[in-house]
């Protein structure tokens, strides 16, 4: 199992490796840097270790604040997508973990925003005590320094009633970091799976504090603060042979160590890393916002059971491929939330179309705006569209589709493209057999799209392809009055439930024996296995991906897909 991990996930793999190689190489590196280096000896001498976690945290945090953009730049992972057509499918199937990614990246953040934020509270603390004393330690002298002139000051706190609070909350560096801190805990308490499923409009507004975060960042270190003395100076009076003169200072000193050391600040840096990405994705916002803002007509509105909302749509320019996705905003409703929803048109068709449930308070109130009878249409607004896993579904000999609930959308626009495939007669058609399976908790959910089943299922018999599509539908939930209908209907040639020759199944399907059937009808094709549902779905698929793929490379093999947004 190990190694059919390894040959499915070796770019993620490498990707994880080199991100935690990198990591661990700047923390340590610039650890040891500020833990030894010279032009921090007298920095040491007030602030001991903590300079160093604070320092080397400092260059983690910019390291990740510039990778984390990246994977949301949806506009750029398409056009990777689309120019990674020829490359190998597991290298293009790595670009589908993009969120996963980004919030690895975000827990990372997190994690060195904590050391950062504690060892600089044990700065601030170590400088407040080093003003204060008067024992006349090394420490003690070094924070007075800023007495013999305006250049020459190594602690930054100058009085002793400055108190932490103060420096926190009155300069530059104390409250972007306070600003910083705040916007990432809300940012990060805010992306759970629970506040986004029940609460998305909560999840997208807290996630705008990202504008927040990298305004913060941009000045966070442009006071300057923490200081270390300047190279000339190391030169002239080096701290490890001079050190000791500060404490025991002569008056009519005459030997090189006479001189006090001259300090300055460690430059900004966090811009130079962040500046790139953040130009990108100010390009990408730019792009979708010119994108939504072309007129998008809605051509037909259909209210299927189940209060599931069909939009056709048409817009000039607009391209797409199977199984893509568009965000859509309705400025009746909400002019800043834009949601995601998989097209479940085909290419082949003259317009483009999405298939809304109830999911939360926004589509419900796009569900009533398109149920309520008026004279104008409201306005809807389209960013898109997006690649996804399901654009590959072609590439693979053998395809499996498993949908849950609404999650069948994108199936039907690649079910749809299949259809208009047989009626061309297209001969570059490289998938020979789909296994298609839905599981749905009650038997409206199937209404909206039995008749594109029933017209495959034609269409197919037609053609003399009846073999093409193996499908299976699953009632995960019913009550007695189904059963009790279905059990006196047993022997109809159509099923009960949707009116399809294939019956309906009751209960969940028994996944190892659905691949192990796929793998004995298929024991030497590449398979590709689809899931647009719930994680646990997908974990479980992804096991047996990996239990029924062959370590021969002649033999089956199963690539798990999911979809993503």
């Amino acid at each position: 199992t190990m190694s059919n991990w390894l040959v499915n996930h070796w770019f993620s793999a490498t990707v994880l490796v080199t991100w935690l190689g990198i990591n661990i190489f700047l923390f340590t590196y610039y650890f040891l840097f500020f833990d030894q280096d010279e032009r921090y000896f007298y920095t040491r001498a007030i602030l001991g270790s903590a300079l160093a976690w604070a320092r080397a945290s400092a260059k983690c945090l910019n390291f990740n604040s510039m990778l984390i953009l990246l994977p949301v730049c949806r506009n750029l992972l398409s056009f990777l997508r689309g120019t990674c057509s020829c490359c190998r499918r597991t290298l293009r199937k790595q670009l589908d973990h993009n969120l996963t990614f980004h919030k690895l990246v975000a827990y990372a953040l997190a994690l060195f925003t904590a050391v950062h934020t504690i060892a600089h509270l044990f700065n601030l603390e170590r400088y407040n005590h080093s003003q204060q004393a008067t024992d006349g330690s090394l420490a003690a002298v070094l924070s007075k320094m800023h007495l013999q002139g305006s250049n020459q000051w190594l602690n930054p706190i100058h009085s002793n009633e400055t108190t932490v609070e103060y420096v926190a909350f009155t300069t530059i560096p104390g409250l972007t970091g306070v600003i910083i801190t705040l916007a990432l805990i809300l940012m990060v308490t805010s992306s759970t799976e629970f506040i986004r499923r029940n609460y998305f409009e909560v999840f997208w507004y807290t996630h705008h504090l990202f504008l927040i975060y990298f305004a913060g960042l941009l000045i966070h270190g442009i006071a300057g603060l923490v200081r270390g003395q300047t190279e000339e100076s190391v030169a002239e009076v080096p701290p490890h042979r001079c050190a000791y003169n500060l404490t025991h200072k002569d008056k009519d000193c005459s030997h090189d160590c006479c001189k006090d050391p001259e300090f300055g600040s460690i430059p900004a840096e966090s811009w130079k890393w962040v500046l790139a990405p953040v130009i990108l994705y100010t390009f990408e916002r730019i792009l979708r916002v010119w994108r939504a803002r072309q007129k998008v007509v809605v051509t037909k509105v259909v209210m299927h059971p189940a209060r599931v909302l069909e939009l056709q749509m048409q817009k000039k320019g607009f391209r797409m491929e199977v199984g893509q996705y568009i965000f859509v905003n309705c400025p009746a409703i909400s002019l800043l939330e834009w949601h995601p929803f998989t097209l479940t048109s085909a290419p082949e068709e003259d317009y483009f179309s999405i298939h809304v449930r109830v999911a939360g308070d926004w589509t419900e109130r796009l569900i009533n705006t398109f149920q309520q009878e008026m004279l104008e249409m409201p306005r809807i607004e389209v960013d898109g569209p997006f690649g996804t896993a399901s654009e590959d579904v072609f590439q693979y000999e053998v395809a499996m589709l498993v949908g849950a609930g609404i999650g069948v959308t994108p199936f039907a626009s690649i079910l749809k493209s299949i259809w208009y495939k047989f009626q061309q007669a297209d001969q570059t058609l490289k998938t020979k057999k789909i296994y298609f399976y839905w599981l749905c908790r009650d038997t409206g959910a199937f209404a909206w799209f039995n008749d594109l089943l029933a017209s495959l299922e034609q269409k197919m018999a037609e053609s003399g392809k009846a073999d093409f599509l193996t499908y299976r539908l699953f009632l995960t939930g019913w009550d007695t009055c189904i059963a009790n209908n279905v059990a006196l209907r047993f022997d109809t040639a159509t099923d009960t439930v949707t009116g399809l020759r294939h019956k309906t199944i009751f209960g969940r399907p028994m996944w190892n024996n659905e691949f192990a059937a796929v793998a004995a009808a298929h024991p030497r094709s590449v398979v590709g296995v689809f899931l647009c549902g719930p994680g646990a779905l997908a974990k479980s698929l992804q096991k047996f991906c990996h239990q029924h793929s062959s370590l021969d490379p002649r033999k089956v093999k199963f690539y798990f897909n999911k979809e993503n947004f």
